[in-house]
């Protein structure tokens, strides 16, 4: 854990709005991501399940929250379950949180050590009707293994048959899609280590770097500044290779003449960035790559100011759809005849822009969000258009990260990332 402490209230606030949901006499679990192995005695760096950090702030293993509103017990009504630490522990592992740590952490008073928590559901349990159970339901989400939480949720279920079963991700994607002013303050660090990575790669790159090399400059800037890793894997693309849309091999050498798409951020505290630029490896664009790369933008640019309270998510995409058709059309990439034999189901400018310009981004760098909300003041979208024409040897796309807003246009977190064509290539050519 390298990032600041995170102010409790925080916390607080999200547990006070999730038990605002819950149903009278329910009770609600959430657990932390096991420690993953890969093989003999070698484990996966740790990463915390969002949901109880986003609950609790709790950044370790082995450790449950439990939320119970009608408690009859005021105690038991939030309450967080944590391995035992010792001197042995913290030996081989380091500290772990004690009691007091874990209040101020996240403001949750009544602590236990796991040894206690089923004496503690049962007597809680007894209470309640209804057992908020929570999964993985995010749209992209492919579960091909049994987590911690899942492997709880048939223990609870088990004890407990004949309980009401409610759950619990519905109110999750809705709370977490909104953005508290400090997760707003998170992602803007994100974003800014961002910034400062991507500035030492336009001093970095010239003819014959390597796309490894590119990575390695990116990772040790963010290190660096208190990000302990790549919010997702980095995409490091040179020529062809950006119009492979989740290339990730990052091992080919740049050639001058070739343009470098690379779509990289930044984690801070848990919480991520996601940014994306396209450089030209000799720090002049060609006006053909030039005219592709400021026609992206122009989609980035109105597709931004679309973001607003309201909104349709689904017919955003239609809207910049359109955007987009325009620009091809002024490239001459597509004709009349293109629009006249398109079709709702296949319109004519994915042949050049097959994926989706926007998603929710926060813990997760595809958060959570329901899709059929209108978008309200406070979340967080990436906006991210790109031009792909593997006939000419490039790609290009344009992404940052913004924060819709109720009065005036979205708040760009990446508005301090060089963009503009003119200022990234004075900036590899100071």
């Amino acid at each position: 854990m390298k990032y600041h402490k995170i102010d409790s209230k925080l916390f607080v606030k999200n547990r006070k709005n999730f038990m605002s949901r819950m149903k009278k006499n329910s009770i609600a679990f959430f657990n932390s991501n096991d420690i993953y192995p890969v093989s003999a005695d070698s484990t996966l760096p740790f990463e915390q399940h969002r949901d109880i950090f986003y609950l609790s702030g709790v950044d370790q293993e082995e450790s449950v929250l439990m939320l119970c509103p009608y408690a009859s017990n005021p105690n038991h009504r939030e309450v967080l379950f944590l391995k035992e630490t010792d001197d042995h522990i913290a030996v081989w592992e380091g500290p772990k949180l004690n009691k007091q740590q874990a209040y101020e952490t996240s403001g949750v008073k009544s602590v236990y050590w796991l040894d206690e928590i089923e004496k503690i559901i049962d007597e809680v349990a007894n209470e309640c009707d209804t057992i908020y159970y929570n999964h993985n339901e995010h749209y992209r989400a492919k579960i091909e293994m049994e987590t911690r939480e899942e492997r709880f949720n048939k223990w609870i279920e088990n004890k407990f048959p004949k309980k009401i079963k409610e759950r619990s991700n519905p109110i999750l994607q809705h709370f977490r899609s909104i953005k508290d002013p400090i997760e707003l303050g998170l992602i803007q660090k994100a974003c800014d280590i961002t910034n400062m990575g991507f500035r030492r790669v336009l001093n970095f790159v010239k003819d014959g770097v390597w796309e490894y090399e590119i990575e390695a400059e990116f990772i040790h800037e963010f290190l660096r500044h208190r990000s302990k890793k790549f919010a997702y894997t980095p995409i490091i693309a040179s020529g062809n290779n950006a119009n492979i849309l989740h290339y990730v091999e990052n091992n080919k050498q740049c050639k001058n003449g070739e343009l470098i798409l690379m779509d990289v951020g930044a984690e801070y505290a848990n919480y991520s960035s996601d940014m994306t630029r396209t450089i030209p490896v000799s720090g002049r664009y060609t006006k053909r790559q030039k005219d592709i790369y400021n026609a992206v933008l122009r989609v980035k640019n109105d597709a931004t100011k679309m973001l607003i309270p309201g909104a349709d998510w689904k017919e955003y995409h239609i809207e910049v759809g359109k955007l987009m058709t325009s620009e091809l059309l002024g490239l001459g990439l597509l004709d009349k005849s293109d629009i006249q034999n398109e079709s709702k189901e296949k319109p004519a400018y994915k042949k050049y822009f097959m994926h989706g310009t926007s998603h929710h981004m926060g813990l997760d760098t595809h958060d959570y969000g329901l899709l059929d909300e209108p978008m309200v003041e406070n979340m967080v979208f990436t906006v991210e258009p790109g031009i792909y024409l593997p006939e000419e040897g490039f790609g290009v796309r344009l992404e940052d990260d913004v924060v819709v807003q109720n009065n005036g246009e979205p708040i760009n977190l990446m508005k301090d990332i060089p963009i503009e064509a003119e200022e990234i290539e004075h900036l590899m050519n100071k």
